[in-house]
């Protein structure tokens, strides 16, 4: 059963009307927007930087391709993406938060990015595209925030073109129960006291190392991602399973 069939979906480890996840969201990223890059370095000690380098080695993306950067934030992937597909492809980023979009889109216009970015406030759920628009789709620390993630995969697909390639980058299940108990204490202890020190909002990223666990694990994503009609799915887990990266391919 999907979440927009229930009443209540989880919010963290809160249960919250399904209709009230979203703006709860919201929320979280209006309030960490301005600090979110600062956070990312400091979080994952700059590693994430290494994890979106593979996603975009494994995009296949190549100059006049037309590429989808879902959730795309504070724009890092954009960058590189805008590089690669040159003045003839186009690259999207969207993001479901004004504050985010906002972001993204300083950033990218300060490092020298041109007329092949355009900016879309969008759901994931229902992305306002025509069906076979994307040579490539790219959702990094995303997929964890949407309500209704069968519903958002379904639209990718919807909009991938045939021979396109979805790449979700996400937090998952670490594959050792030792780096597991560790990421545990660092996620719950330390995280929101950075929060708290760095962008003033203990509370955003205790929701943050919450969403990470409340989010499917590495098989059960890989299988959703089969039912929303991707094929060849595959995942490569980075840092012990902390992070994974899926892709699939619309045949």
């Amino acid at each position: 059963m999907s979440p927009t069939e229930k009443h209540t979906t989880h919010f963290g480890y809160e249960e919250v009307p399904v209709d009230e996840k979203a703006s709860r969201v919201a929320d979280v990223f209006h309030s960490v927007a301005a600090r979110y890059d600062v956070m990312n370095d400091l979080m994952s000690m700059g590693i994430h930087r290494l994890w979106k380098r593979l996603t975009i080695e494994r995009s296949g993306v190549r100059p006049g391709h037309q590429v989808l950067d879902i959730a795309g934030g504070t724009g890092d992937l954009t960058l590189k993406f805008s590089r690669m597909v040159g003045p003839r492809g186009r690259v999207v980023l969207a993001d479901i938060n004004a504050s985010m979009l906002g972001v993204g889109r300083d950033k990218l216009m300060d490092n020298g990015v041109g007329s092949n970015v355009e900016y879309v406030q969008a759901n994931a759920e229902c992305l306002p595209f025509p069906d076979n628009s994307f040579d490539c789709i790219t959702i990094a620390f995303g997929l964890r925030n949407v309500t209704d993630q069968d519903a958002a995969l379904r639209s990718m697909q919807r909009v991938l073109k045939p021979g396109g390639r979805l790449l979700i980058l996400e937090f998952s299940k670490p594959e050792n129960p030792l780096l597991s108990k560790a990421y545990d204490e660092y996620s719950f202890r330390l995280l929101p006291r950075m929060g708290q020190m760095v962008a003033g909002d203990a509370e955003s990223y205790r929701y943050l190392a919450e969403s990470i666990r409340m989010h499917p694990d590495q098989d059960t994503l890989k299988a959703m991602m089969e039912a929303a009609g991707l094929d060849r799915v595959e995942y490569t887990n980075l840092t012990g399973g902390i992070v994974a990266l899926h892709r699939g391919i619309k045949l």
